[in-house]
């Protein structure tokens, strides 16, 4: 071997020669299955291989690959495997010289086979399976390097590698014996399909991926979940980052063309989207990033018709249940909150209108689904794309109220509060609460809703100085919030969360966006629910009689120690211990709880049990607070159609007027209505359009 070794580099004309000779007898070998020759034969060829680099290896280098192929062509498992050690030291070569004819479509083709060898003997297909691979892994390294040699990234070479790994990866049965060091299968692939993937430049994504959804889709492996996930978990990390949004768009795009398949492939496919949004690192989904929402908003309405009709393709008798739709638009909701997650603020703010802009308004918006659907259609629509906007929020800081919750956003999402539907006026409390919520204080609320705390100093609640920015947003915006707190207390289906939701709130309002001026409204506001609780109105219940009462105890029990004036917190404090005593079901402990204890009348709550207003509004001008607005009583008219218990459309939202206030004159709360109407009209001809 060393003679032949210093003879061909000293005569290199002569190594095709030399090949052409080596590979004859090897082929003579095999066919005499004189195996012993074959083996030396290729070790030989090896040694020459890893010896020789000069400008006459090409014609030597097809000699080799001849006999490589007449190996793996055998059908003896040990030719196949030296034919692939051979091929594998080959393919770490760095040649001096490019070839231009050189194909390596049988070996891609060959090994890919290999991967998926059902030899009867299990080590032995292991064995197979994993020179099958490393095959696979010497031909990526060989062609990648060099542009001028075959391009392994054309969809007929993916079509074949892919599933090959993908095949390995997944199979249970090989997955190496516990406390073996040798590396199995799956290892070996995984670090192989990492490798490939690493490799992978912007115009290769695409057909590296499209394989991926198609062995998914072949397999049924959407269902499952794990396996699904564990493959784009594996691709996310191993791509270059700058490319992650393009497998994004990738599953966005095979989410849509599987919009009539189950829904259990269906909410496979969003959970793996989800994973990817947590994974992509660059803080962007592409620059198509409302695209990304907009399909996963569809995906909702699709469902949605679907969950209602019982079927996802009725001519291909595609049926559907209740709770496989459920799981679906919960996947959904979760992977809208994954995407937002990764935006940056003000990309997540235009996210926020986008989805506002999508919710249907009955006498307004359009329908959205199928006739079938009808206005119970529209109200599980609004419903989701309201958790979707949660989802959306709840992550959402920024330091500009009047940024996070402009005219465009607030005045649509505070038209839900007077909807007849408690689900969703819950859910806009809780995303005004989201917003709202900029030091992380609503947790620290939670047991207050249900407790009066006579010393809150021990919440430690996180308070800054109110910015200009929060003083122009109350200004503008803080009347409007308090009308719709005290109609969202006169609705008579508002349960217990409700009001805690509305404390909540008030609460915020408090703490993050309170100066003097608007401490003084909120109290007038609490004095306000205490008179509707008061008044007999007979829409509404006792229990909600009793629990506005609460809710304005508890609040001025809060607001009291918030101003630290004293003699106001003296006065509330009295007022709480004698209804503990005497009325105890006007306070939160008695009926925000389970079993609420709710009195039989109201007929005794009169007198010292009641905050009293002229009291109130003395020691608070005794500390040099501006009363005067606290001495007009909070009325904000209502209009016939406000009456009604039913509200449906933004419509009776506008024909409200501004609180008589001497703040507003009527010329100002003329020209804010109108303001609103016209937006509401460009909100609705906008969304047609869209």
């Amino acid at each position: 071997m060393e003679k032949l070794t210093f003879y061909a580099l000293s005569a290199p004309e002569k190594l095709d020669r030399i090949g052409a000779y080596l590979s004859e007898r090897l082929s003579r070998d095999v066919a005499r299955h004189r195996y012993g020759y074959v083996c030396i034969a290729m070790e030989a060829l090896d040694q020459l291989l890893m010896a020789c680099h000069c400008q006459s290896i090409n014609l030597f280098v097809e000699s080799f690959l001849t006999m490589v192929r007449k190996l793996l062509e055998a059908d003896k498992p040990n030719l196949q495997i030296l034919g692939t050690n051979s091929f594998v030291k080959f393919a770490n070569i760095e040649e001096d010289t490019a070839s231009y004819h050189r194909s390596y479509d049988f070996f891609v083709s060959r090994f890919s086979e290999m991967c998926h060898s059902s030899y009867e003997d299990p080590d032995v297909r292991t064995k197979i399976r994993m020179a099958g691979i490393r095959g696979l892994q010497g031909v990526v390294r060989k062609t990648v390097r060099d542009e001028l040699q075959a391009n392994i990234w054309e969809r007929q070479h993916m079509d074949k590698i892919v599933p090959s790994l993908l095949f390995n990866l997944q199979d249970p049965t090989d997955s190496g014996s516990p406390g073996c060091e040798k590396e199995s299968p799956a290892e070996l692939t995984e670090r192989c399909f990492r490798e490939l993937l690493g490799r992978a430049a912007y115009g290769n994504i695409k057909n590296a991926i499209k394989p991926v959804l198609m062995h998914l889709d072949n397999h049924s492996l959407w269902e499952g979940k794990s396996f699904a996930v564990r493959c784009f978990k594996i691709i996310m990390y191993s791509i270059q980052s700058q490319h992650s949004h393009l497998v994004i768009q990738q599953l966005l795009g095979h989410l849509d063309a599987n919009s009539k398949s189950s829904a259990t492939v269906r909410a496979g496919i969003v959970e793996v989207l989800s994973e990817a949004a947590v994974i992509e690192a660059s803080g962007s989904v592409g620059p198509t990033v409302l695209e990304v929402f907009n399909t996963l908003l569809k995906q909702l309405r699709l469902s949605v018709d679907y969950e209602l009709t019982g079927s996802c393709d009725p001519y291909c008798n595609n049926t559907t249940t209740t709770d496989q739709e459920r799981q679906l638009q919960e996947a959904v909701i979760k992977t809208i909150g994954s995407f937002a997650n990764t935006l940056p603020i003000y990309q997540r703010a235009e996210v926020m209108l986008f989805i506002m802009g999508k919710i249907p308004v009955p006498g307004i918006y359009p329908a959205l689904g199928s006739p079938i659907a009808g206005f119970e259609g529209s109200r599980m629509i609004q419903v989701m794309l309201l958790k979707s906007l949660l989802q959306v929020t709840e992550r959402y800081e920024s330091s500009n109220m009047l940024a996070a919750l402009p005219s465009s956003f607030l005045e649509p999402l505070l038209s839900f509060t007077l909807m007849e539907d408690p689900e969703i006026r819950l859910l806009v409390l809780s995303i005004l609460i989201s917003l709202i919520d900029r030091h992380q204080n609503t947790h620290k609320f939670t047991f207050l809703r249900s407790v009066i705390l006579s010393d809150i100093s021990v919440l430690k609640l996180k308070m800054d100085k109110c910015s200009r920015q929060d003083n122009l947003f109350m200004k503008k915006h803080g009347q409007r919030l308090y009308r719709h707190i005290f109609l969202t207390c006169s609705e008579e289906n508002s349960g217990r969360s409700h009001y805690q939701a509305l404390y909540t709130l008030l609460a915020l309002l408090s703490v993050e966006l309170a100066n003097e001026e608007v401490v003084v409204d909120l109290i007038r506001l609490a004095l306000a629910l205490q008179d509707l609780a008061l008044a007999n109105d007979e829409r509404l219940s006792l229990y909600n009689r009793c629990a506005v009462h609460a809710l304005s105890a508890a609040y001025l029990s809060l607001i009291s120690q918030l101003t630290t004036v004293p003699a106001f917190c003296q006065h509330i404090q009295e007022v709480i211990e004698l209804r503990q005593k005497e009325v105890p079901y006007l306070l939160p402990e008695d009926i925000f709880i389970e079993n609420p204890r709710v009195p039989e009348s109201l007929e005794r709550v009169e007198g010292e049990v009641l905050f009293q207003q002229f009291q109130i509004a003395e020691v608070l001008g005794g500390s040099g607070y501006n009363i005067e607005i606290l001495n007009t009583p909070f009325t904000p008219q209502i209009t016939d159609e406000d009456r009604l218990s039913k509200r449906k459309s933004i419509g009776d939202t506008i024909s409200l007027q501004m609180d008589m206030d001497p703040r507003y004159s009527p010329e100002r709360e003329q020209v804010d209505c109108v303001c609103v109407l016209s937006e509401a009209r460009i909100q609705s001809h906008q969304w047609y359009h869209a």
